[in-house]
């Protein structure tokens, strides 16, 4: 590819990035009335967790009696890869009133300038570490993409993301909503699984993935071990996850580690890099954490897991289960829960009937 075809290519990726940044035609009420929160997740029907947490939260308010709904843009259908029964209002329909709460991604944020006036906006960022991804840099407004009116907080899932969030935009207040693992869907299985190791077929870092297992490949360390590359809906990453003694974890600037979370639910042995947003996981059961991109360091600590295995694997199967009992008892639905009432409080939204979001 030439360099005017190669810069082409970019400028046509940019473009249709921004384009999917935009937001919705979004329509205002100033009628009061009961306050809803309301989620506008982003329109892809891939499975990127972040659109699970949101519709988690939407099912979480209601069960509180707190009105709320999933918006979807014209034409869009709901995800398939996760079970849902929440509400969904379609944008073009829907009438925004003052003492409602748009909640929005981090992936909006090159678009916030565009809110129209009189909705009241919470930014939910789950990829803090992408805060400032295709939002231009203007000296003039230095606290861009968030200095918009309507923009009155900003929601993130793990402590490491409400300290980098606090620390971005003090003028803003950052609510913890942590994401619940349900048990019933990440569990471990019921007989210690087999000499399996599994990791996300998709990912970031493909090639530190690669080269780690090449490393063990060429020093004949995986004998005896299936390797296990994870896809598909919730309900396959589940089982898949819960058939393996360990799991290889490759993230990158996460914003929480939701797979690290699942892995450990479903009773493996962690092994991998933090990635900043998941060391809270890793601090909180047994694993093993490894410096990001120390592929060298990575292949050792993955050998001494297996040898472990080798001498002692109702160790590491205990391991596993303290993981998974830790997961379930801080990463739950009453969790949740009560960080939302502290987020609803805030807003001043009154429970009423669960049922009184659409319109």
């Amino acid at each position: 590819m030439t360099g005017r075809a190669a810069s082409l290519a970019r400028s046509l990726s940019t473009y249709r990035d921004l384009r999917g940044r935009r937001l919705p035609e979004l329509l205002v009420d100033d009628r009061r009335g009961p306050g809803r929160m309301l989620y506008l997740p982003p329109a892809s029907r891939e499975p990127f967790g972040g659109i699970r947490v949101m519709y988690q939260h939407v099912a979480a308010l209601r069960t509180m009696g707190v009105p709320a709904a999933i918006v979807t843009r014209a034409g869009q259908q709901p995800p398939d890869w996760f079970g849902s029964d929440v509400p969904t209002l379609a944008s073009d329909r829907l009438r925004i009133g003052p003492a409602d709460a748009l909640v929005l991604p981090e992936w909006n944020g090159p678009a916030l300038d565009r809110l129209p006036a009189g909705i009241r906006c919470l930014v939910f960022n789950q990829g803090p570490y992408y805060t400032f991804t295709r939002v231009p840099e203007d000296p003039s407004r230095p606290a861009r993409p968030y200095d918009v009116p309507g923009v009155v907080g900003l929601l993130t899932v793990s402590h490491d993301g409400v300290d980098l969030l606090r620390h971005t935009f003090p003028q803003l207040p950052v609510f913890h909503t942590r994401p619940p693992i349900d048990p019933a869907v990440f569990r471990p299985a019921q007989s210690p699984p087999g000499r399996r190791i599994g990791y996300l077929a998709r990912g970031r870092r493909a090639e530190d993935r690669d080269f780690v297992l090449r490393i063990l490949r060429q020093r004949e360390e995986l004998r005896g071990w299936e390797l296990l590359p994870i896809s598909g809906t919730q309900a396959e990453v589940a089982a898949a996850m819960r058939s393996c003694a360990v799991f290889l974890a490759f993230g990158y600037r996460e914003g929480f580690g939701l797979p690290v979370a699942e892995a450990m639910a479903s009773g493996c042995y962690v092994v991998g890099y933090a990635a900043m947003g998941a060391r809270e996981l890793f601090r909180l059961a047994p694993s093993t954490v490894v410096d990001e991109c120390d592929v060298r360091a990575y292949a050792i600590a993955v050998r001494a897991v297996l040898d472990r295995f080798e001498d002692d694997p109702a160790a590491v199967r205990a391991d596993g289960l303290q993981a998974a009992e830790s997961v379930a008892s801080t990463y739950s639905l009453d969790r949740l829960q009560a960080d939302l009432q502290t987020v609803v409080d805030w807003l001043g939204l009154s429970v009423t009937v669960a049922d009184r979001a659409d319109g």
